[in-house]
């Protein structure tokens, strides 16, 4: 049997990607594309390609998603996967350092090993007339696919989206974040966060070139 070929090229990893996500039971829900160009100096410059893939579930509320963000450069592919969950809004959710530490505790127990996998807490205001209390919230759980599984090929990535969408459902499900969820998802369905931000862009959160 002779070797996979590794993947050099965007529409291949996104193949890759949608495939392995989709075979753990997560639709995909939107795909966005981009083509920038980084200048240096007055002409020379770099050209990169993106995509961003957006996976949901019926069976969810509706501010939990799957996101990927797939990066085709000069120096080659680069690739995040990420859980993003909406929170309760800030006033709800007391000590920040205390959401971390159990976001931690969620990451290290449910997170494949051996890889990179940060995470973050973003807050957002609708505008400088809103309560900053009343931000909202959302967390992202990342994990930063490694060279070696580009170099093996779209198998190699395939089957780590598929692991990494089963270690979100079971972050999901973790006590420290289920009961947030369900609460914030609760809230969504009521009268809403008055000061909460509503016009965040999709994507903005995962192109942010730390993959």
């Amino acid at each position: 049997m002779s070797p996979t070929p590794p993947l050099d090229t965007l529409e291949p990893l996104i193949d890759a990607v949608r495939e392995g996500i989709e075979s753990a039971g997560w639709p995909m829900s939107g795909l966005q594309k981009t083509t920038s160009r980084e200048f240096e100096g007055r002409w020379d410059g770099e050209d990169s390609r993106s995509a961003y893939l957006f996976f949901h579930r019926d069976d969810l509320p509706e501010g939990v998603a799957v996101e990927g963000f797939l990066d085709e450069t000069s120096d080659g592919l680069r690739a995040n996967l990420s859980l993003v969950v909406d929170l309760p809004p800030l006033d709800r959710l007391g000590d920040a350092r205390a959401l971390l530490a159990g976001l931690s505790r969620v990451v290290g127990d449910c997170l494949p090993e051996d890889y990179r996998t940060p995470f973050s807490l973003r807050l957002s205001v609708a505008g400088p007339g809103a309560d900053p209390a009343r931000a909202a919230v959302q967390a992202r759980l990342k994990l930063r696919v490694p060279a070696a599984a580009l170099r093996a090929g779209a198998g190699a990535v395939q089957a780590l989206a598929a692991t990494t969408a089963r270690a979100f459902e079971r972050a999901l499900a973790h006590p420290e974040l289920a009961l947030l969820v369900r609460e914030a998802a609760e809230l969504a369905g009521g009268s809403g966060a008055g000061g909460v931000a509503d016009d965040e862009e999709e994507g903005e959160g995962d192109g942010d070139g730390d993959v």
